[in-house]
């Protein structure tokens, strides 16, 4: 045996000459390795679709657009005028009040008015209701004056007589009439009044700012 044989071969791939036994490595290693590469190109494809039609089914063009716009959204100024410097609602002291009883139960028009007298109203004229709406109103009472009064002395006034009508007519002076129906019984107890007149006057919330 040569000395230029390998080890353990004996002289099976004896070498002679200038020709060598070639060495080869085992294939099975290179068909796991691609194997796996195969695999993990598998599943990197299936994870992409995966997530691409959660994005779809989930609005992910949305989302993405309002979050851009969450950017450039600035939070809503704050509202500086109130109602009482607006001058939206006049007070009690301010309105001028003429009661008229339109039913047949007689001194309701003045104990109704001295109620009134005392809760701040000033009182006008205090007597019997006019033709055209004696035993004519159905209902507890009727709150007749100037197209002015709807945002001005009506809602104030009703604070004191749930369940009023009102009506407008033309006359040009601040004054109103509260005209006694057949369903009134008296006016709301003081507390649930004076509670419904701060209701009335306290600020309004500002509405809830939106992008």
């Amino acid at each position: 045996m040569s000395m230029l044989t390998p080890p353990g071969m004996g002289g099976k791939y004896r070498i002679t000459g200038d020709t060598y036994p070639r060495m080869r490595r085992p294939r099975r290693r290179r068909r796991i390795v691609l194997a796996s590469l195969a695999a993990v190109v598998v599943l990197g494809a299936a994870g992409w679709g995966t997530m691409q039609l959660v994005d779809v089914f989930s609005g992910g063009d949305d989302t993405k657009a309002k979050a851009a716009r969450g950017t450039d959204c600035k939070p809503a100024a704050k509202p500086t005028a109130t109602p009482a410097a607006a001058g939206a609602l006049p007070k009690p002291a301010q309105i001028t009040v003429n009661v008229y009883n339109a039913t047949p139960r007689g001194g309701l028009a003045k104990s109704t008015a001295d109620e009134l007298k005392k809760r701040g109203f000033v009182i006008g004229k205090v007597g019997n209701a006019p033709a055209a709406y004696d035993k004519k109103v159905p209902g507890s009472a009727l709150l007749l004056g100037a197209p002015a009064a709807a945002k001005g002395a009506f809602p104030v006034l009703g604070t004191q007589l749930k369940g009023a009508t009102t009506k407008m007519d033309a006359r040009t002076t601040a004054d109103v009439d509260l005209i006694i129906g057949t369903a009134f019984k008296t006016l709301d107890p003081k507390t649930t009044a004076d509670a419904a007149l701060v209701a009335l006057n306290a600020p309004k919330p500002a509405p809830a700012h939106k992008c």
